[in-house]
């Protein structure tokens, strides 16, 4: 699919295909035209003309979600391209705004946004290296706290410590880059670059270090917070964190796994988790809850009934919730605002079936993303789970991989599936006529891949005809296995894998240790 362009965008790119001359150019350029010039310079991975154009920016505001957007002139969306050349030039093209010559008065840009950018699995550049949350995260921190270190042993001109433009980023903080980060926001006073965090995510870090830098962060600038692997966060220590610091923005809140676990609950965890609620109760922005891999059962009411705002996004999934968790959820007024809702790891048909499909009734008409994985949908459940979905025509993506579905039945689902108008994701199981007779479920890691390739081949061929026949080359079908993509996860997959090879190996001396003294 090709993408029209204006003729004022295939004249840009001409102008930035010939780089001496671009940067030689620049000075004569209208100042209107800057932005048409970089969205060009950036399809075409013109790294010096991108630097040029960002060391000189004449605009009060540079939003990189908003320049490569769909504009007018091109209306192709180059903000999922996280190309490596286009980044780095475009970030040491913002320090050196602050070091150019060029007199202050003429500086005039006051707010960076690196917001907008998304990272993606497939890439479309040219040079296929990424630079990825984490890595923008690095290098911004490393330039803002070289520049410091510049303009205090160097004889810059006065006016240069009159420049501040905030740079609103989304930081991503492990252990590996926690001190650079730490410096950067330290120093931010300081500094004519100042970072302004908007989104921030956590992965292997000491609950010590993660309080620390929390609060560096200016919490109440905070619309995302994720802590996600290898941070121990247990409810008394969110507790701590939600009493110490105020969040009013905060609109989406993600929780490491195990965060609550009702099976050693007290009367002191029951008040515990009912400051919690009250807690998030103030957050009046609050519309996104992930909180899988906790035991919450029982407890969703008192944790979600404090909410003064519905929200629009809940993962509960692998809560252990029971009957009066589904019946709170499908009757609370969160219900009929959910777009995207994650109930995975819950045997739906055999403990709550007609009280979950009240629950999808009730959001069906905003709901875009359903994840149902591991629920124990059967053939015979198809049917119910067709008249179901139904009216969820704006279902955009439905996932349920690890349901003991047979090809007939992935069959009649999948022609369904063809009738919902926005639909452009779905995620389904390998049939379970691909595994061995006997094969029990939810599979083990041992047994996933122990299946019929090639007769799951043929199957998912036939699967992509259907939706073929029907006009939907729209949707996307695939089966990961191991979980749907996560970019965050990717970039640090080596950090994580060492983190969790040192636990191991503690846990094991551990281990070793208390037998060799029983001994």
């Amino acid at each position: 699919r090709t993408t029209m362009k204006s003729l004022r965008f295939i004249s840009a790119e001409a102008f930035v295909s010939n780089a001496e001359f671009a940067r030689k150019s620049l000075g004569a350029v209208a100042h209107d035209l800057f932005p048409l010039l970089f969205k060009a310079s950036y399809l075409l991975e013109q790294g010096e003309v991108i630097h040029d154009l960002v060391e000189n920016w004449p605009l009060f505001d540079f939003n990189m979600g908003k320049l490569l957007g769909a504009t007018l002139d091109y209306q192709e969306d180059l903000s999922h391209r996280t190309c490596s050349v286009c980044l780095e030039s475009c970030l040491t093209g913002l320090r050196d705004y602050v070091l150019n010559q060029s007199p202050p008065y003429m500086k005039k840009l006051k707010v960076v946004d690196l917001t907008g950018i998304k990272d993606v699995e497939v890439q479309f550049c040219k040079c296929k290296k990424t630079m990825g949350r984490w890595a923008r995260t690095q290098l911004l921190s490393k330039l803002c706290s070289e520049l410091l270190v510049y303009l205090q042993q160097a004889q810059c001109n006065p006016g240069t410590f009159e420049i501040s433009v905030n740079v609103l980023i989304d930081l991503f903080v492990t252990e590996r880059n926690y001190e650079l980060v730490v410096q950067a926001l330290l120093k931010k006073c300081s500094c004519p670059l100042k970072i302004c965090c908007v989104a921030f995510r956590s992965d292997n870090l000491t609950l010590q270090k993660f309080f620390y830098i929390i609060k560096l962060t200016d919490p109440s600038l905070l619309r995302k917070l994720e802590i996600v692997h290898n941070v121990h966060l247990e409810m008394e220590h969110l507790e701590i964190l939600l009493n110490s610091i105020h969040f009013p923005l905060l609109m989406s809140l993600t929780l490491p796994a195990r965060t609550f676990n009702v099976r050693r609950f007290t009367a002191e965890d029951e008040q515990m988790l009912s400051n919690i609620g009250e807690k998030m109760g103030e957050m009046r922005q609050l519309t996104e809850l992930s909180m899988s891999f906790s035991v919450l059962t029982g407890r969703i009411q008192k944790l979600l009934s404090p909410l003064k705002t519905p929200l629009k996004m809940l993962d509960v999934s692998n809560c252990s919730l029971n009957h009066a968790d589904m019946a709170y959820l499908a009757n609370s007024f969160h219900a009929n605002h959910l777009e995207a809702l994650d109930l995975s790891g819950h045997d739906i048909p055999e403990l709550y079936p007609s009280t979950f499909f009240k629950l999808l009734s009730h959001c069906s008409s905003v709901l875009r993303s359903l994840t149902l994985e591991d629920c124990n949908i059967q053939d015979t459940h198809v049917n119910m789970l067709i008249l179901g979905l139904s009216p969820c025509q704006k279902l955009q993506e439905f996932k349920f991989i690890g349901n003991p579905l047979s090809s007939p039945a992935l069959k009649h689902l999948f022609t369904f599936l063809c009738e919902l108008p926005m639909l452009k994701n779905v995620e389904f199981p390998v049939p379970r006529d691909c595994y061995p007779i006997g094969i029990t479920y939810p599979i083990d890691d041992a047994s996933l891949c122990r299946y019929d390739h090639q007769k799951y081949e043929r199957v998912a061929e036939e699967l992509n005809l259907i939706l073929l026949q029907a006009n939907r080359e729209d949707v996307k079908a695939s089966t990961p296995l191991f979980g749907s993509y996560d970019a965050a996860v990717q970039e640090t997959n080596n950090e994580l894998g060492a983190y969790l090879i040192k636990s191991f190996k503690e846990t094991l001396e551990k281990f070793t240790t208390s037998f060799n003294k029983m001994s």
